[in-house]
């Protein structure tokens, strides 16, 4: 045979303790590759409705009609459009068995950092009833860069 049994003894200890090395070693560095989710990603996009806000509601003496002023800030991302629903409501605090009456306006060509306005208008109010308006949802559109103007080729 050769080969004493003692000698293969010895040789089943190191693997062993060669495969806890590695085990100790590589582990850690496994887990930190499958926390981590493999390649960085970037943040997700900011919600629209932290963009705009209701400043100002009031029921037009003339029509009755309820109106809100609506204002958006563009965002760092480009240009781009806004379209916010507006909500109408006789109190703050929304009734789960009721449904508010809702409008949408279109707030276009918001630059970065820049604050443009719209006004969204309601229906019709009650006589001696103070209107609540808010922002009940938004969605931002970015503009699509213009491609440039073809040259004419004169001099």
């Amino acid at each position: 045979m050769g080969v004493s049994v003692s000698a293969l003894k010895w040789q089943g200890w190191l693997v062993g303790l060669v495969t806890i090395a590695g085990l100790l070693v590589f582990a850690p560095l496994g887990l930190y590759v499958w926390a981590s989710g493999g390649a960085p990603q970037e943040a997700p996009p900011r919600a629209a409705v932290q963009d705009v806000r209701v400043t100002g509601c009031r029921v037009d003496p003339a029509s009755r009609r309820v109106t809100a002023a609506v204002e958006a800030t563009g965002r760092a991302e480009g240009a781009g459009a806004y379209v916010v629903t507006v909500e109408f409501r006789d109190r703050a605090e929304a009734d789960p068995g009721r449904r508010a009456a809702q409008a949408l306006v279109r707030i276009p060509g918001v630059a970065p950092g820049a604050t443009e306005y719209g006004e969204a208008v309601g229906p019709v109010w009650p006589v001696a009833t103070v209107p609540w308006c808010g922002v009940a949802g938004a969605e931002f559109t970015q503009a699509t860069p213009s491609a440039p103007a073809p040259a004419s080729g004169l001099p």
